[in-house]
């Protein structure tokens, strides 16, 4: 195994050290490949379904500098790509190991066993060279021990929904990776970038789906944070779903159900997005358009090329997207109505000033999609949504800075 090396010095990094305290019962590094998903996603808020991380795992935390400065500048494409790049470096570099993530937007994070710290370590810093070296954004990351979040009267436990048949996504509970964050933010337990010419494993990650318009009237983001694990909350949680079921019979699911389809030039890749590269590299541009033509050609013929069915393909897109989640909160992106939106939003406010969540959610006409796809012949591909104009992170910005209770107010 490659150790992290300090960026200045070239040495290895320090290592984090674990408390040797573990429960008597505390599970293997298979732990998470033994918890049974549920395919209800209404039984998100039921908490008592989420199990501890065991004492000896840790979290990886990343999140993009000012995102909110280059959603105005209207670079949150990019900022998706590095969200999920994070996920796609972990995968590749424990292709074996079955864990808990999620995808956050502008950052994402991920639960490990404490005897793969080092190489999360060094694919997190890996990644943080990446996205400042390509895509000219600051990448924080960090590795938070669950000790340590436990120390601070904190817990993460951990459920998985079943998205499909095929993939299933975590939830996280319990404020540990929340707190996580802020510690991140602050410039607790992080990490320097490796040096410039180590590069992440990102195979499989792809970009090449355009913009997705709203079929129904907006694309909704939406945050809602509970104030503690409460029956009211609950309620939130299925009072939302139900209006969102109202108005849209595929619980507002922001990809069309047979699956979308790239552009004829494709998406902006990330090599395609830095300020950075210069404009010799005309052949490798037009190498991925002829490449974005050829696949989209394929996808929308529906005609199948030995063992890869487009048609096939294309729906399990949709099947697999992570558009709803519960990362100590409620998060998702929706397809609904403005009248729709509407009530959410008030009844979203009317919980707020209840003191049972804080909350805030954020208008689009399109959501973004950012994929990994380690073959495209099975169907386990997995795909991460998020609003187009902002998203999670202009939602998040709005809790931030106060806005929350004027839910439409743009940030």
């Amino acid at each position: 195994m490659i150790s992290p090396r300090d960026t200045m010095t070239g040495r290895p990094a320090n290592k984090i050290t674990f408390s040797s305290t573990k429960t008597e019962s505390a599970p293997t590094e298979d732990f998470y490949a033994s918890v049974r998903p549920f395919d209800n996603f209404s039984q998100i808020a039921h908490f008592d379904r989420y199990l501890p991380l065991p004492d000896d795992w840790f979290l990886g935390i990343a999140d993009v500098a000012q995102s909110t400065k280059a959603i105005k500048t209207g670079r949150y494409k990019a900022v998706n790509t590095v969200g999920a790049a994070v996920l796609v470096a972990i995968t590749n570099a424990l292709p074996n190991l079955s864990f808990p993530y999620v995808f956050g937007g502008d950052g994402a994070t991920v639960a490990i066993p404490g005897k793969h710290l080092d190489t999360v370590k060094y694919a997190l810093a890996q990644t943080a060279a990446w996205a400042d070296d390509t895509l000219d954004l600051l990448l924080r990351v960090a590795i938070v021990p669950l000790w340590a979040i436990r120390a601070a009267g904190h817990d993460v436990r951990t459920a998985r929904y079943a998205a499909s048949d095929n993939v299933s996504y975590a939830m996280f509970s319990g404020g540990g990776v929340a707190w996580a964050e802020r510690q991140l933010k602050k410039g607790q337990f992080g990490i320097s970038p490796a040096t410039s010419n180590a590069k992440p494993d990102l195979s499989g990650l792809y970009c090449g789906f355009g913009p997705i318009p709203t079929e129904h009237g907006t694309i909704l983001s939406i945050i809602a944070i509970p104030f503690g694990e409460q029956r009211s909350y609950a309620a939130l949680v299925a009072d939302v779903l139900a209006l969102i079921e109202f108005s849209s019979h595929r619980s507002g699911h922001p990809l069309p159900e047979r699956g979308p389809l790239p552009p004829w030039l494709g998406g902006k890749l990330p090599r395609l997005l830095s300020k950075r590269l210069p404009h010799t590299n005309l052949l490798t541009a037009l190498a991925d358009g002829l490449r974005a033509i050829k696949t989209r050609a394929i996808l929308s013929a529906g005609i199948r090329i030995g063992r890869f069915d487009p048609l096939d393909y294309r729906r399990n897109i949709s099947k697999n997207t992570d558009f709803r989640k519960f990362d100590d909160g409620l998060k998702m992106t929706v397809d609904c109505s403005l009248e729709i939106a509407d009530a959410i939003e008030a009844r979203l406010l009317s919980a707020q000033l209840s003191g049972i969540c804080v909350a805030a959610t954020h208008r689009q006409t399109s959501a973004y999609l950012t994929c990994y796809i380690s073959s495209n012949i099975r169907s386990d591909h997995v795909h991460f949504v998020d609003g187009a104009d902002g998203g999670y992170a202009a939602a998040a910005a709005k809790l931030k800075s106060g806005k929350a209770a004027s839910m439409r107010e743009e940030a």
